[in-house]
């Protein structure tokens, strides 16, 4: 039962964050405007309720009800006491407010901070100021702060459809907040102009994106996917040649079938054949790699549905909740994947506590999601942001992980654990392991891991900038496009970039490349976080406790997410090369 009162309240919560259908108006009809949210310009995550200000408000505060994606990207809608109605135009007075000493200190501390508003008017976000910043002169300096206490509402429309809006704040001059006396009452008003277009209302998404208050669209860049796709053919050849030629060598080598000839190349031997009695032991704490290989593949599941998705077009273009919505479901009804991998490694390693593989595999990301998640939202909390999740959304996203996610993944764990079969090696292993003889410096663990990171890393750093600027900036990406192409190239690298050092690791005669095939690749989301961290210093302008602590929290979190599907990737690849390799020799 509380499993279906969890699906229907998230069909009630996701109904309308993808493609909005339209609303006909008729003349004379009133055309809501909700009041959402203000925050400071260069912390986009850093939000807070419209009401928060001194500002015209109703006497009673209707919220509107809001779908899952618009409540994980902090909107709170309200409705407003602004009286629009269809193609009426008109300037009026909203209301007047007298301000305190504390209500002015309030209103310029967050016009130095650059704080802007945003309405929704037909589902369209309309943006502006709330006041303007004047500064001049070096001797004297002069600073002064000017609230706009007159919005203009400039409304497109075709027929019975509203297309686009925006407001200008220049038709009246502002109110002065320096050397004012106090209480300083301020009258607000707004005037609605009505615009005529023959802009059809399917294509108002792109006149509401291409004319918004935030930058413009990122243009394709074309050089960065042109230097990821060199580097792929350059290391796919670069495998290729060792399958091909290095390979054919040590096959020719190995697979010597005189009795004599093969007596001398034991006494000799060196390389990769010799460890074939131990290269398939199996890595030590196999519950915990095998709950890895089973989330990382529930990640690259979602990853590859989610960009499918945007590829469709299901998501809105100015609802940037809808992929974080999406995300949060899809990670819930993937969750039999992640058992059902998890699971099924762990049987074929002979693993029998397979009730503990299932929680850690449940564990291992939501932990450490909920343990941020909750310093982030305790700390948005204090702060009164609108980023702080109301304690409905919380209990309703636990719920959807208690009676969803994780039976998912107990049935996925059933279903690994009774159909994994056995994990099928062409070489016996000994009950003794065998000495693995030192390497120098450029074959340890940690250059092979900084070369396997690297490299993965280089493939996607030029789009690492425009994600991010999408993500922490006020960038709009809709290249989805551009965006699969780069994370086709990233698993591409990462496969390639395994099977060579897996080899190389071989070669040395060190059999221990489980583990090692893991971080190798990895370590690419340790390159990810160090690059967020020039990002967060060098090429943004966030500050604030609360914008640090999202913007670390959260990153370290994706950062971790990297590494489970990189991993992932990397060991299964590097696994069918060991097989591959091991088949084809011939041996006692």
């Amino acid at each position: 039962m509380a499993a279906v009162w969890v699906l229907l309240a998230l069909t009630a919560l996701v109904a309308d964050y993808c493609l909005v259908s339209a609303t006909s108006y008729k003349e004379g009809d009133k055309v809501l405007v909700y009041v959402n949210k203000v925050g400071p310009y260069f912390n986009p995550h850093e939000t807070y309720h419209y009401y928060q200000l001194p500002v015209c408000r109703p006497n009673k505060i209707e919220h509107k009800r809001l779908s899952l994606g618009e409540v994980l990207d902090g909107d709170r809608m309200a409705e407003s006491l602004y009286d629009i109605t269809f193609r009426s135009n008109g300037s009026q007075e909203l209301c007047k407010v007298n301000l305190s000493e504390s209500d002015v200190e309030l209103l310029r501390s967050a016009i130095e901070d650059l704080y802007y508003f945003e309405f929704v008017l037909d589902d369209i976000p309309v943006r502006g100021f709330i006041g303007h910043l004047e500064e001049g002169g070096f001797l004297p300096h002069t600073h002064k702060i000017f609230l706009w206490s007159h919005l203009h509402f400039n409304i497109e429309y075709n027929k019975d459809h509203v297309i686009y809006a925006n407001v200008t704040t220049k038709d009246q001059l502002p109110v002065p907040l320096d050397g004012t006396a106090i209480p300083l009452e301020v009258t607000f008003t707004y005037s609605v102009k009505w615009i005529p277009t023959e802009l059809g209302y399917e294509q108002r998404a792109t006149r509401i994106r291409d004319d918004s208050f935030f930058p413009k669209n990122l243009e394709i860049h074309w050089l960065s996917i042109i230097n990821s796709l060199v580097l792929v053919f350059l290391l796919i050849g670069f495998v290729v040649i060792i399958m091909t030629r290095v390979l054919k060598s040590d096959f020719a080598r190995y697979n010597i079938e005189d009795e004599d000839d093969a007596d001398d190349l034991d006494s000799d031997d060196n390389g990769w054949k010799i460890i074939r009695t131990d290269v398939f032991r199996f890595p030590p704490c196999k519950n915990l790699f095998c709950a890895i290989l089973g989330v990382g593949s529930q990640f690259l599941a979602l990853a590859t549905g989610i960009l499918l998705m945007a590829l469709a077009g299901v998501f809105n273009v100015h609802r940037h909740g809808a992929i974080n919505a999406t995300a949060v479901i899809l990670y819930a009804f993937t969750s039999n994947i992640s058992g059902f991998v998890a699971a099924s490694m762990y049987k074929k390693m002979g693993g029998d506590n397979w009730v503990w593989n299932i929680n850690l595999t449940s564990a291992l990301f939501a932990m450490p999601f909920f343990l941020v998640w909750a310093v982030i939202n305790s700390v948005a909390w204090a702060y009164g942001t609108t980023r702080a999740l109301p304690a409905t959304t919380v209990i309703l996203l636990m719920a959807l992980w208690l009676f969803v996610g994780y039976p998912l993944t107990v049935f996925g764990g059933i279903l690994g654990k009774n159909y994994g079969g056995s994990f099928d090696v062409p070489c016996r292993t000994k009950n003794i392991a065998r000495e693995i003889p030192r390497v120098p410096w450029y074959r340890s663990a940690f250059v092979h891991c900084a070369i396997g990171g690297f490299l993965p890393f280089s493939a996607i750093s030029v789009e690492l900038y425009y994600i991010f600027a999408t993500l922490w900036g006020r960038e709009q990406y809709t290249l989805f496009g551009i965006l699969f192409i780069v994370y086709g190239i990233l698993l591409s690298v990462t496969a390639c970039i395994s099977i060579a050092l897996t080899y190389f690791q071989l070669s040395a005669e060190d059999y221990r490349w489980w583990w090692r095939s893991m971080f190798s690749a990895g370590s690419t989301g340790v390159f990810v976080f160090l690059y967020a961290l020039f990002y967060f210093l060098k090429r943004s302008n966030m500050s604030g406790l609360l914008q640090t602590l999202e913007f670390l929290g959260y990153t370290a979190l994706t950062c971790y997410v990297f590494f489970l599907m990189l991993a992932t990737v990397s060991f299964f690849a590097s696994l069918k090369f060991v097989r591959y390799i091991y088949v084809n020799i011939k041996m006692d």
